[in-house]
């Protein structure tokens, strides 16, 4: 008798058009080909996308397929391919654009589908990616790049929208009671929900097409998040499997700036610095800033902050001294207590310097990871999203105080409030020095995940592979 022959499918890769979501499909492709040597795996984005990536040489090498999208067509801005180049209220707008990506997929999954077994692993965002699967009898998967707390909650406050079913400030939600939530953890989007309007239809759609799928690769430590992931079970009705965390590798980088930032953090001693990013897709309003400004000098601690213009203003557009305290900057840098960067920053490189204590974060789950892997607690400033139940998370683990919720408007922040925290979370107290174990204890357990033989994400990935062999036999 002839021994079965293993099959592996071409395994094709869809993230989400943000900043934040390639980069983890970016490694899950090289965690992919580092268990099986030889795998075929394509990378789909748009022309703009695909055309920003540096991919690293391997053999053989990863394969990029573009798929045609014309933002201005929906009435968007020309070139507008990502989150990162609209403003928050066009993302409803963007979301409904990119669901007319599917012809073009499905003719490009036909084409490969004819030739060999493909696995689709899509992002939630593009969850139809699902009814092209099972068209073609090929095996469906979704990639959450946040946490598994912070999606289970986002779906269910989507699904029931509890907040506009009770005039309360504090809710539990129906499906998960013991989850209770305060109305300024709903997201300004979510808010006016009422169930007829487009952001809820377009989330409703994305959970269905989720409970179409065959599994469910989650970017978390199981260890870290049990109740999470059988939260998601529960909702989704389908397997979790956590084998987080995927962590893009630092970006080499010649650049100028970077060498400066670097060399700034190095005249400072060991964790004495704060970080202070609002990621690259949302940012507070100009009322905000300045309070966090006067906040930060009043704290006297030294900052690193990662500049980008207020709410409302131009993302890409030149950032305007009135939107800080007058003279801040000059103060800062003549007593070299703060660096203003205008733009992006290396932040894995930056929280990765020794003179890094904390870093103030609006709790996108990409930073979460990439501050706590490296054991730097957080202070909480969530903004959108699932950004808000990351927070709730990581403060109940005992590593992140929450500075402010939002960027209404009636979100008040107060620099007397930033002091303290930056004090609390920085200082030689017994907090500071609590919250400091736990990250680096969690920084463990992130490291152990992935250690072989026997690390839980290395287990989970593999025992996935598995799965997906044996269903295109």
């Amino acid at each position: 008798m002839v021994a079965e022959e293993k099959v592996s499918p071409h395994v094709i890769l869809f993230p989400f058009l943000a900043h934040g979501h390639v980069p983890a499909f970016l490694r899950l492709a090289d965690l992919l080909r580092a268990r099986r040597p030889g795998l075929e795996v394509t990378l789909v984005s748009t022309p703009r996308i695909l055309g920003s990536l540096s991919l690293p040489p391997a053999s053989p090498p990863l394969r990029i397929h573009a798929l045609p999208f014309s933002p201005a067509d929906h009435g968007l801005p020309p070139g507008a391919d990502s989150l990162a180049d609209i403003q928050v209220h066009q993302f409803i707008t963007f979301f409904q654009a990119s669901e007319s990506l599917r012809p073009a997929f499905e003719e490009f999954v036909s084409g490969i589908g004819s030739r060999s077994p493909v696995c689709i692993v899509s992002d939630a965002f593009f969850g139809w990616t699902a009814d092209v699967a099972r068209a073609r009898g090929a095996p469906h998967v979704v990639f959450l790049t946040g946490g598994a707390f912070g999606n289970a909650v986002f779906f269910s406050v989507w699904e029931h929208l509890p907040h506009a079913r009770t005039a309360a400030d504090e809710f539990p939600l129906p499906d998960f009671p013991g989850v209770v939530l305060h109305r300024t953890q709903i997201p300004r989007y979510m808010l006016p929900a009422t169930g007829a309007d487009p952001w809820t239809a377009f989330f409703r759609r994305v959970i269905a097409f989720c409970r179409k799928t065959d599994a469910v690769l989650v970017n978390t430590v199981g260890e870290l998040e049990p109740s999470g992931l059988d939260m998601l079970r529960r909702s989704l009705g389908v397997q979790p499997w956590p084998i987080g965390p995927v962590l893009a590798a630092p970006a080499p980088s010649d650049s100028r700036d970077d060498a400066g930032i670097i060399r700034w953090l190095d005249a400072h001693p060991p964790r004495s610095v704060l970080y202070i990013s609002f990621g690259s897709q949302n940012s507070i309003n100009a009322d905000q800033m300045r309070e966090l400004a006067l906040g930060l000098e009043a704290s006297g601690r030294r900052f690193l902050w990662a500049l980008r213009p207020p709410l409302g203003s131009d993302a890409k557009g030149a950032f305007k001294p009135e939107w800080l305290p007058a003279g801040f900057e000059e103060r800062a840098a003549r007593a070299s207590a703060g660096l203003l960067v205008r733009g992006w920053a290396p932040q894995v490189r930056i929280l990765a310097h020794p003179s890094t204590s904390a870093f103030l974060t609006h709790c996108g789950w990409n930073s979460v990871l990439e501050s706590l892997s490296r054991g730097v607690p957080l202070l909480g400033w969530p903004l959108g999203a699932e950004q808000f139940f990351n927070a709730k998370l990581v403060a109940e683990w005992g590593v992140c105080v929450e500075v402010a919720r939002g960027n209404l408007e009636s979100s008040a922040v107060e620099k007397e409030n930033v002091a303290e925290a930056v004090r609390t979370v920085m200082g030689e107290n017994a907090t500071g020095e609590e919250m400091r174990r736990k990250a680096e204890a969690i920084a463990r357990a992130m490291a152990a995940a992935w250690e072989a033989p026997g690390g839980s994400a290395a287990e989970s990935l593999e025992g996935f592979l598995r799965c997906v062999e044996a269903s295109v036999r």
